[in-house]
């Protein structure tokens, strides 16, 4: 099982269906990213669980909602290695060292696109 993400534009465009020439509006997609539940316990140290796993829970929509968030518990995981690696899972399926870069490409992202709204697959 894993959490899925995404950040598309605010304003749907035209597109055409390659096969059948079928034109239709949608949302681009700006960004997405895949990581295993098994870093939820890590993220809920970092204070950041909610607004990656649930950020609909907390009202947050838009990528610059988490912006100040994920700077804060990224800056978290970063000054502490030690203590977020005993949250690893024992299985070697979801560890620090996959994290903190995923943690970062995603605020990346929303720093990138801020008007992006955030879309959440579990």
């Amino acid at each position: 099982m894993s959490l899925d993400v995404w950040l598309l534009s605010p304003i749907e465009k035209e597109k055409n269906c390659h096969c059948c020439g079928y034109s239709h509006m949608e949302h681009e997609n700006l960004f997405d990213a895949n990581i295993t539940h098994n870093l939820g316990e890590m993220a809920e140290k970092a204070g950041i669980y909610k607004h990656l796993w649930h950020p609909e829970d907390i009202d947050i929509t838009v990528a610059a909602q988490l912006i100040e968030p994920l700077t804060k518990g990224l800056q978290d995981l970063k000054d502490r290695p030690e203590f977020f690696k005993q949250y690893d899972a024992n299985n070697g399926w979801g560890t620090y060292k996959d994290f903190v870069p995923w943690v970062e490409k995603y605020l990346n992202a929303c720093i990138e696109n801020p008007d992006a709204t955030i879309h959440i697959s579990r």
